[in-house]
């Protein structure tokens, strides 16, 4: 089983930034990916960003520019700095881990962006 804490969420004023950190212990066996979803209530879970073992990203168009995912493959932890926040990025963010065994996702953190 994985476990996963992240850190990092909170209250921010439009244009400023947060960092969300989360680090993965457990059974964990040859992670593939590991990334961030965010959700709003009465709407699917999106993705927000993801890296693979060797570095390679993907982001959700709409923070393209704006937010930067990074991850420690020794200390199996991945962040996620978001830059010039908006209004719409207020969600619950999870953090997310893909293994060869399959995906877990964490508790999630509040990142609420005020106008």
């Amino acid at each position: 089983q994985v476990q996963l804490l992240e850190s990092g969420g909170g209250l921010v004023q439009a244009g400023g930034s947060l960092r969300l950190s989360c680090a993965a212990s457990g059974s964990i066996f040859r992670i593939k990916s590991m990334g961030w979803y965010r959700q709003v209530p009465g709407k699917q879970r999106e993705l927000v960003a993801a890296i693979t073992s060797d570095g390679s990203t993907n982001y959700a168009d709409s923070v393209k520019g704006r937010f930067t995912i990074s991850r420690d493959n020794a200390k199996n932890t991945v962040s996620l700095q978001m830059n010039s926040l908006k209004p719409e990025d207020t969600a619950v963010y999870y953090c997310n881990v893909d293994t060869v065994f399959g995906s877990a996702q964490g508790q999630g953190t509040q990142v609420t962006v005020s106008s």
